[in-house]
């Protein structure tokens, strides 16, 4: 296994965090939640709920090397969620066990709506794109989902044995 430390970027989905009109905290808290797996400093980016933008962060996020791309927002069922279309854009496999993993969470702690997040989760080359909730409690479950699984996850990115 690498002892490296993981390389992520988190992306925030959200056109009024883009535009200023509150601040972004949910990606923030991911990044503080990233810290006990082994992520030093998690980049956090916010994004307009659209389609192609969030694309683009996906790739640029992607193509500069990251272990793990994390999206908050844009997971439930207004018009603007979009990640979801986005994501699946850019994956090139998808890993429907996380994705069901983060909505069992929030099932298990009697939180009906997040059978709504219509996340997923997927790999593009070495990278794991993982769609989570943007409500901050959303979000910090679907990092104690994923946390665990990042330096594994990297590890067989990366060509390394199970």
């Amino acid at each position: 296994m690498s002892e490296s430390p993981l390389l992520v970027q988190v992306i925030t989905v959200s056109t009024r965090a883009a535009a200023g009109e509150y601040d972004d905290l949910s990606g923030p808290a991911i990044a503080k939640e990233l810290r006990q797996w082994g992520v030093l400093d998690a980049a956090v980016q916010v994004v307009t709920d659209d389609e192609a933008t969030i694309v683009a962060a996906l790739r640029d996020a992607v193509a500069s090397g990251v272990d793990a791309v994390l999206t908050t927002g844009g997971t439930g069922l207004a018009p603007d969620d979009r990640t979801p279309e986005a994501t699946a854009l850019v994956i090139e496999r998808e890993i429907p066990g996380i994705a069901e993993a983060i909505r069992a969470m929030g099932r298990d702690q009697d939180i009906s709506t997040a059978a709504l997040s219509r996340g997923l989760v997927g790999t593009v080359g070495r990278t794991l794109v993982v769609n989570l909730p943007g409500s901050v409690g959303g979000a910090r479950d679907g990092v104690s989902v994923v946390g665990p699984l990042l330096a594994h996850t990297r590890d067989q990115l990366a060509g390394g044995d199970h």
